[in-house]
C-alpha cells in the first residue's frame, strides 16, 4: 500500500500571513496524524515564508510520539538545512534542487552536474539513520545516477503528469511515469511521488503500482475548503489504501534519459 505523507507548508503560510499562531501547525499536524496519515512532511526554505526553522523540532517531537508515522524533511542541502536535519534526525530526507527564492519546486536534480556534490551529503545523512530520497524527473538516465550516488529512493516530480491529466496527453504521461518507476525499482531504488497530485488525478497515477509514498500538501488544503480537513484526509487514505504495493507498467513510448 502507498503511504500518505501530509505536507503542512500551506498551513504555515496561512499562519505567517497574519503574523499570529493561527492556524497552529502542531495542532493541524496532530489532526492529520489522528486521522491515520502515515507521515508529516515539511519543506523549510531559507526565507522561512512558510515552515520556519523553529517549527521543525516541534513537529519532529510530535511525530516521534507516534511509532507508525514518519517525519520527512525536504529541501536543498544548504549548510543551514543540513544543520537542521542533524538536530532532528528525520525518518526521511528528500533533497530538492530548488533555488532560495523559487516559488515552488519545478524540476528534478541534474545529477550529471550535481551528483559529485550530493554523494558525500547522502552518505552523511544515511549515517544518521535517515533514508535519503532525491527529487527527480522521470528520466531513466538521471535515475541511474541517483542509484550511483547512493540514494535510497527517488521522489518523482509529478507536475507534468498533473498538467496532462484530463487531456489527450494523459495516457502518454502516465506511461512515462510508469516506465520511470519500473526502471527505478529494477535498479533497486524505492519510488515516492509528489507535486500537484490531488483527489482527481491520484487514483489513476497509483495504477502504476509500487509507489511507496505520496507527499501532498497544497491540494489537501484547497480540497478541505470543499470537504473539510478530516473528510479530505479520509478520501486520500481510501485512495492510497486501494493502491498496489508492487506494480509494473511496461512503457510503450520512448522516454528521454
Amino acid at each position: 500500500m502507498t503511504k500518505l505523507s501530509v505536507n503542512v507548508n500551506k498551513f504555515a503560510l496561512l499562519r505567517n500571513s497574519r503574523g499570529t499562531g493561527y492556524p497552529n501547525l502542531e495542532t493541524m499536524a496532530g489532526r492529520a496524524i489522528a486521522s491515520g496519515v502515515h507521515g508529516i512532511t515539511v519543506h523549510p526554505r531559507p526565507d522561512e515564508r512558510h515552515i520556519r526553522y523553529d517549527d521543525v523540532p516541534v513537529l519532529y517531537r510530535l511525530v516521534a510520539r507516534h511509532d507508525a508515522v514518519e517525519f520527512n524533511i525536504e529541501g536543498n542541502p544548504s549548510p543551514e538545512f543540513l544543520a537542521l536535519v542533524s538536530d532532528t534526525v528525520p525518518d526521511q530526507v528528500t533533497l530538492v534542487p530548488d533555488d532560495p527564492g523559487q516559488l515552488t519546486s519545478d524540476h528534478g536534480w541534474d545529477l550529471e552536474k550535481d551528483g559529485n556534490r550530493l554523494a558525500p551529503i547522502i552518505g552523511e545523512l544515511q549515517a544518521t539513520g535517515a533514508r535519503v530520497s532525491l527529487f527527480m524527473d522521470p528520466a531513466p538516465g538521471q535515475i541511474d545516477r541517483a542509484k550511483k550516488v547512493g540514494a535510497d529512493r527517488i521522489e518523482l516530480y509529478t507536475e507534468p503528469y498533473a498538467r496532462a491529466f484530463g487531456t489527450g496527453a494523459q495516457d502518454a504521461a502516465w506511461r512515462r511515469f510508469g516506465a520511470a518507476a519500473d526502471h527505478a525499482r529494477r535498479i533497486g531504488l524505492g519510488v515516492n511521488a509528489g507535486h500537484d497530485l490531488n483527489l482527481r488525478n491520484l487514483p489513476r497515477f497509483l495504477e502504476i503500482g509500487g509507489i511507496l509514498e505520496v507527499s501532498i500538501g497544497h491540494a489537501i488544503v484547497v480540497e478541505s475548503f470543499d470537504h473539510g480537513f478530516e473528510p479530505t484526509l479520509a478520501r486520500y487514505l481510501e485512495i492510497v489504501g486501494r493502491s498496489a504495493a508492487i506494480g509494473s507498467v511496461p512503457s510503450t513510448t520512448a522516454i528521454e534519459s
